[in-house]
């Protein structure tokens, strides 16, 4: 799955997504991140990630031990974003086709409206994936990942507010990096945030129109708290 292609087609080519671009797998054997690196995880992802589960507005990883707030009345297409793109063959089958085996998932797609409709301001989203870290030969801290990242946004449109650096969430340490980009009238701004864990790489992307909405987007992320659903 290309996931890029599939993404900006979603998002009507505004979001940049720092997953899956072709470049990128060749450029973090060679390119490096001028910020203070956030240590690799030393585990080898061998087992799909896990998924996780929506449950009362929040959404909850085990696996990778953090939870998410989902703003009321936002719609989700995370299943949909799995699908394996092109794939018609199992179109009846009600079965969702990913590429988890291939050790790329997306563990949460969450929009304020649905992405195929048409409105005058920013269609804010949250948007959180895991790949393999053996996908990205050479890479050696979460940093080292916006190289080429960067790259795409201003191939997009998007420019970024300054080099990658460490963002605390809570006791967790990872590599942030801003962008904005104008549309219109209007300013899209998106930040994402990006830790190693277990074997893989794992993207937190919140899009919102105001510096203030995005940040209390990522303030809805933890690590550490319960990541067990409410019974």
């Amino acid at each position: 799955m290309s996931f890029c292609r599939l993404f900006c087609g979603c998002l009507c080519s505004c979001l940049v997504i720092p997953l899956a671009v072709p470049a990128l797998r060749a450029q973090t054997s060679t390119q490096s991140s001028s910020s203070k690196p956030v240590r690799k995880s030393s585990s080898r992802a061998d087992a799909p990630p896990d998924s996780g589960n929506v449950n009362a507005g929040v959404y909850r990883n085990a696996g990778f031990g953090f939870t998410c707030k989902i703003p009321s009345g936002w719609v989700l297409r995370t299943e949909e974003m799995n699908v394996r793109e092109g794939d018609d063959t199992n179109a009846g089958s009600g079965k969702v086709e990913t590429d988890s085996a291939k050790g790329g998932l997306v563990l949460l797609a969450a929009f304020s409206r649905p992405p195929q409709a048409r409105g005058e301001d920013v269609n804010s989203s949250i948007l959180i994936a895991a790949e393999s870290e053996s996908s990205y030969p050479g890479l050696k801290d979460a940093a080292q990942y916006f190289g080429p990242v960067t790259e795409v946004a201003r191939a997009q449109g998007f420019e970024g507010d300054d080099d990658p650096y460490e963002f605390a969430v809570g006791t967790k340490t990872l590599a942030r990096g801003d962008f904005q980009k104008d549309v219109g009238s209007r300013v899209m701004r998106q930040s994402t945030l990006v830790m190693l864990a277990r074997g893989y790489v794992v993207s937190f992307t919140f899009i919102g129109g105001t510096e203030d909405e995005v940040e209390e987007l990522v303030q809805g992320l933890s690590f550490g708290a319960s990541t067990k659903s409410a019974k």
